[in-house]
Formats: C-alpha cells, structure tokens, sequence
C-alpha cells in the first residue's frame, strides 16, 4: 500500500468544487447551457403543432389526405392544391423551419460552456461523495506482501473501517471527532512513520503504557503471557503460492529477478516449515506464523539493538499517544520490533473485512470465493 489515492481526489475534489460554486453562483454557464433557448424552443414547437394541424385541417377538406403519418404529411403534392392548402402548407413548413433553428441555437448555446464547467457540474458531485465515503467512512486497500499471513494473503483486498478511531480530515489527518480507540488484537492500517507516504497494515499488540515482551517464542503484555496454543492447520494452497511476488529483473541480461514458478516454489518451501500458533488477544483470536530456524537468516534491529530470532528475548515500552504493531506472519514481516512504534495521529482505520481477492498480474481476474471477516 504504497500510495495515497487522496492526494489526487481531494486536490482534484477541491478544484472541481470551486469551479462548481463559481458557476453556481457567478458565472452561471451551466444554467445557461442548460436552460437557454428552452422557451423559444418550446414556443416553437406549439408553433409547429398549431401549424400543423391547421394544415391537416385544410388537406381534410379539401379531400386530399389519405391518413395523417409525418410522412404522408411532409410528401403531398401540393402543386394543384387550392390557394388554402397551399397557404396553410407554407405555413407549417416555415413553423418546421424555425423549430429547427430554436433547436440548433439551444446545442450551440450548450457548446459555449466551458468544458471545465460542464466537467465541475458531472463530476464534482460524484468525486464528493467518493471522498466522504473513503476519509470517513470506508476505504479499500490492497495487500502487496506476506506479513499478516495467514490472517491476509498478498493479493487480498480489504475495507478499512475509518471512523473506528476518530473522524479525520483528508490530507492533514487531523481528528475531528474521537468515536474511539485501538484495542489490543485489532488489525489496524496506519501511516508509515518512517515514510507516511506509505500505508502499513499490522496487528496492534501494545497499547500506550503497555510493557510488550517476548522471550523463548512466547509473547507477554504487562507480565501477562498472550495465550497461545500450536495448532494443525493447512494453508489454502492458491494462496500459500502467491506468498511470494515475481520480481521483474533489474539487470536488462535477465528477465526475471524472481520468476513466477521460482516464487511459488520458494513459498511452497517455506510453507512445509511453517507452524501456526493460536493466539487469543483481547477480543479477538487469530493464527500466528512461525518458520523452522533453517529457514531464517536473523535480522538486526536497530531499534531493539539486537538481532531478532525465534529464541531471541526482548522488552518494550509503549509511550503514551503510540501502539506497538507485529504482523502475524512473525518470522516475515517489517514491523514494530525493527522501527518503533506508531503514533495516533498515524493510524487510518480499522481493517474489518476481505471484500475481494486479486492474484499478482494485469491479466488475472478478480475472485470473491475468499471473502471473510478479519479477527
């Protein structure tokens, strides 16, 4: 999720809006646009009507109209007629005539609207309530890596509850409103503190006072040690096999860094060294990931000061106005342990739900047969 749609939205939303309110209550081309010529129009064509039947009047009486089509009306030879169908005639084909200039001038009228205007008053509309709907109420994200597997697979689409903790203003992020706050165990998306360009999903194991520690594969919070039970469990097999992304190769001699059938097999591998643990945190119960040692190559974290391992200790305290994050996939994901911990102000919303899922790659369909809830 390295991307922030809203930098384009709300600029774009913003300038669209001015343009909207400038016309609305100023310029007024839209309006123009919209509604000039309609009275000449309209008087135009009671015009024609009149005409018209007035010409039918006469055709009938003189016993020359056979039935009354448009057709049959616009293709009667007149040529013998008597003087008041013919005069009746001319009048119905002028009062045609001038209908169709009342009609050409209303789609030039229409033609000299600015084209940004006619984009404000099509637009606008649309893109505000996309905007309220994403900053305040509910957003999609996509899930490009395997950090939070197996509660989310990458390829996962997710929606992000964003008034669980407080109502924010686009861009500035600023709170509004507070409706609430973390709890522990919730699977929240947040703002990169390192790069706030780029938006994180992890799960919230330390809430701000909390002592988090782990020591001998065992987690605690507050002394307290996070239940936590080894369960059997069988990975969904597409899934497991997109763990792994193909990488494009950087040198132009090579094709690929990562090609896709060294990915799946990379992420099959590892798959036969993986155990999975039942943990229960506040209110919510979940499945953590854990790799044989074989398979690790140990990572220094240069916020604990040490190298982090499955038989590694290490102690936490939460400041206050933080959280501390892990992934669920522990032995693969960048989180807190390595870089901190996360400000309020940074948090984006709750993740709630996997709406949709994707496989890497501009040719492969979207599928909905993995949608679930996120515990």
């Amino acid at each position: 999720m390295d991307f922030d749609f809203n930098l384009i939205l709300v600029p774009v939303t913003l300038i669209l809006g001015l343009i909207w309110l400038l016309d609305k209550f100023w310029l007024k081309q839209h309006k123009n646009a919209k509604t000039g010529g309609s009275k000449e129009i309209q008087a135009a064509q009671d015009n024609l009507l009149m005409k018209k039947e007035a010409y039918l009047t006469a055709l009938s009486e003189h016993n020359m109209l056979m039935n009354n089509s448009n057709q049959e009306l616009d293709t009667i030879a007149i040529d013998d007629a008597p003087i008041p169908v013919k005069q009746a005639e001319r009048e119905y084909r002028e009062a045609k005539r001038h209908a169709n200039i009342a009609t050409t001038k209303k789609y030039n009228t229409s033609s000299n609207e600015h084209f940004l205007i006619r984009w404000a008053h099509d637009y606008f509309p649309v893109l505000a309530v996309v905007l309220v709907v994403r900053s305040f109420i509910v957003e999609p994200f996509n899930i490009p890596s395997s950090s939070m597997v197996p509660t989310l697979y990458t390829g996962d689409f997710v929606a992000v509850n964003k008034y669980s903790y407080g109502i924010r203003l686009p861009l500035t992020y600023n709170k509004v409103i507070n409706t609430g706050n973390p709890e522990h165990g919730d699977v929240v998306v947040f703002r990169f503190p390192e790069d706030p360009k780029i938006y994180y999903i992890k799960r919230i194991i330390g809430l701000p006072g909390d002592e988090v520690s782990y020591s001998n594969g065992k987690l605690s919070i507050n002394g307290k040690q996070v239940p936590s039970e080894q369960v059997n469990f069988t990975a969904d097999k597409t899934l497991t096999e997109q763990v792994y992304t193909p990488v494009k190769g950087s040198d132009p001699s090579r094709q690929w860094d990562l090609s896709p059938n060294d990915a799946i097999a990379m992420a099959q591998n590892e798959e036969q060294g993986a155990h999975y643990f039942q943990e229960k945190l506040g209110e919510h119960t979940y499945l953590r990931r854990y790799l044989e040692p074989s398979l690790l190559s140990n990572e220094y974290s240069k916020f604990l000061n040490q190298t982090i391992s499955h038989d590694s200790s290490w102690s936490v305290k939460v400041p206050d106005n933080n959280y501390f994050v892990m992934g669920d996939n522990s032995d693969r994901s960048e989180d807190g342990r390595y870089w901190g911990f996360v400000p309020d102000e940074n948090l984006a919303g709750k993740a709630v739900y996997v709406w949709m899922h994707k496989k890497p790659g501009l040719s492969n369909i979207p599928t909905f047969s993995h949608n679930r809830s996120i515990d």
